[in-house]
C-alpha cells in the first residue's frame, strides 16, 4: 500500500470536490482561505452538516470528529444552539449592535463563575485576537518586550507567536536551548529576536532560561495542553506558575482549543492552576466567531477607558463584531447545556468509550496506533513510544498516520488528515459504533496490505 495509492482512490471517488477544487484555485489563494484546510490532493468540499455528520459535494457522509477545529461542542445545528439564536433575532432584532449589550452581561456572569482566575474579560472575535490582546496587557503591565512561548505551541496567526509551532530540528537549536524559527514569511526580525523558546515538559531547562531572561520577558504564554491533548506534567506547571510569580512575568494560558473541553472550567480546573491571563475561543461561541481574555482585575483594568483620557496611557483594544449578540447567545446556550449535571460526563464517558475501542483495535491487528488526550480531545498516534513534547512528536510514523486517515475517509469518518479528535454531544453510540467499524476496516486494510 502506497499513500500514492490512496490518494488516487480518494481523487476518483471524489470528482465533485475534485472539481470545485480546481475552480476555486484560481481565485482564491491556494483553493482555501486559511493553509491549514488544505490537504492532498485537494480538501474535500463540504456542502451540509447534520447532528455529527458531514456531507461532502459527492454525497458522501462522514462522521464528524473536526467539528470545526473542536468549536462544535454539542454538534451542529443543536437544538439549543438554534433556539438561542433566533431568539436574537426575535429579541434583539439584528445579529450586530457595535455597541454594549445584555447578552455580554450574561456571559461575563458565567464565565466569572467557571472560571476563578477572572476578574474581568473583554470579548474578541477570535482566539488569534484573545492572544493578541492578552500579550499587549502583559508587556504594557511589566514595561518588558520579550514574551517566552514553548517549542510546539500554536497561539494563532499574528507575528509574535509564528515563532518555532512547527521547528525543523536543524534550525530548532538543542532541546535545553530551543531557538526561535519562524513560522511564516514576512515575519519581521523584531519578533524572533524577542522571542524566548522553552522546551515542554522540561523543568530544569525551563527554569534556567527564565531566570536568566526574567529581566525581558514579559509573559510566558503557553497551551496547558500541546495542541490539545500532549498533557502538561503536573508539577511542571505548578512550578512554572510559582517561578513566573516570583520573577514577576505574567503568565498567560492560551485556552482556546481546551477551554470547556478537558473540564467545564479549562484546563486550569483540571490541573488546579491559575493563570494570570487567560485566552479561550472556540467552544466559547457556540459555533460562531468569538475570542475571551479573561484575568486578573489590575491587568484587565490596563484597557479601561476610565483610566486616563490620554491614549498613551490606555492598552487599546477594540472591535465592530466583539461580543456581538449571536456569539454571545449560542455561547451562552452551549455552557448552560454542559452545566446541566450529567451531560459533560456522558461527553467524557462518550469520548473515553472511542478511545478504548481504538487502542483495543490497535492492539487486535498488532498496529503502532495509540490514542493520548485529556477530556473530550484526543489523537491518535502512530507510535507507541511516550509523547510528552513537540520533540517527541518525531517519534510519531507520520506516514503510517497519514494512511489511516485516508482509510478512515474512505471508511466514513472525517478529522482532516494528521488532525485531532474532538467529541460533542451529538456523538451517540450509533456513531462510536460506526466509527469503530471505520477503524477495524482501515486496520484490517493496513494490515493486509502494510504500507511500503
Amino acid at each position: 500500500m502506497k499513500i500514492s495509492s490512496l490518494q488516487a482512490t480518494f481523487q476518483q471517488s471524489r470528482p465533485n470536490s475534485a472539481a470545485f477544487f480546481e475552480r476555486a484555485k484560481h481565485t482564491i489563494s491556494g483553493g482555501v482561505n486559511g493553509n491549514l484546510r488544505y490537504f492532498a490532493p485537494f480538501p474535500i468540499i463540504f456542502e451540509k452538516a447534520d447532528s455529527a455528520s458531514l456531507i461532502d459535494l459527492d454525497g458522501h457522509r462522514y462522521v464528524d470528529y473536526l467539528l470545526s477545529y473542536g468549536a462544535l461542542m454539542l454538534g451542529h445545528a443543536h437544538p439549543e444552539v438554534l433556539k438561542a439564536t433566533q431568539k436574537v433575532w426575535e429579541d434583539q432584532g439584528t445579529s450586530s449592535f457595535g455597541a454594549t449589550h445584555p447578552l455580554e452581561m450574561e456571559m461575563t456572569d458565567e464565565l466569572l463563575e467557571l472560571y476563578p482566575s477572572f476578574d474581568q474579560v473583554r470579548f474578541t472575535n477570535s482566539g488569534l485576537e484573545a492572544t493578541l490582546f492578552a500579550l499587549r496587557l502583559a508587556t504594557a503591565y511589566t514595561g518588558k518586550t520579550h514574551i517566552a512561548k514553548f517549542e510546539g505551541h500554536y497561539h494563532g496567526a499574528h507575528d509574535h507567536v509564528l515563532q518555532s509551532v512547527n521547528p525543523t530540528a536543524d534550525l530548532a537549536g538543542t532541546t535545553d536551548s530551543p531557538q526561535p524559527v519562524p513560522e511564516s514569511l514576512g515575519t519581521p526580525d523584531y519578533y524572533r529576536d524577542h522571542s524566548v523558546i522553552l522546551p515542554f515538559n522540561d523543568w530544569n531547562a525551563c527554569e534556567k532560561i527564565l531566570t536568566d531572561k526574567a529581566d525581558r520577558i514579559s509573559a510566558v504564554i503557553m497551551e496547558p495542553l500541546l495542541s490539545g491533548y500532549i498533557a502538561a506534567d503536573p508539577t511542571f506547571l505548578k512550578n512554572l506558575r510559582e517561578l513566573t510569580a516570583q520573577l514577576g512575568i505574567i503568565l498567560i494560558f492560551d485556552e482556546v482549543k481546551t477551554g470547556f473541553r478537558i473540564e467545564v472550567g479549562g484546563a486550569q480546573a483540571f490541573y488546579g492552576v491559575e493563570p494570570d491571563l487567560t485566552a479561550l475561543g472556540k467552544v466559547v461561541g457556540g459555533g460562531f466567531p468569538i475570542g475571551v481574555v479573561g484575568g486578573k482585575r489590575e491587568i484587565m483594568e490596563l484597557a479601561s477607558p476610565l483610566r486616563s483620557s490620554k491614549k498613551s496611557e490606555v492598552v487599546f483594544h477594540s472591535g465592530t463584531f466583539n461580543g456581538n449578540p449571536l456569539s454571545i447567545a449560542a455561547g451562552l446556550a452551549t455552557i448552560r447545556y454542559l452545566k446541566q449535571p450529567g451531560n459533560f460526563a456522558q461527553m467524557i464517558a462518550s469520548t473515553n468509550q472511542l478511545r478504548a475501542g481504538i487502542d483495543a483495535l490497535a492492539k487486535q491487528y498488532d498496529l503502532p496506533f495509540q490514542t493520548l488526550g485529556e477530556g473530550t480531545i484526543f489523537n491518535v498516534m502512530a507510535t507507541q513510544d511516550s509523547v510528552e513534547s513537540y520533540r517527541d512528536l518525531g517519534k510519531n510514523n507520520n506516514q503510517l498516520r497519514l494512511a489511516l486517515d485516508y482509510l478512515l475517509m474512505e471508511n466514513g469518518v472525517y478529522s482532516k488528515p494528521m488532525n485531532r479528535f474532538s467529541m460533542s454531544a451529538a456523538h451517540g453510540q450509533t456513531e462510536i459504533s460506526a466509527t469503530l467499524d471505520a477503524f477495524e476496516k482501515s486496520m484490517a486494510a493496513l494490515k493486509q496490505d502494510p504500507l511500503v
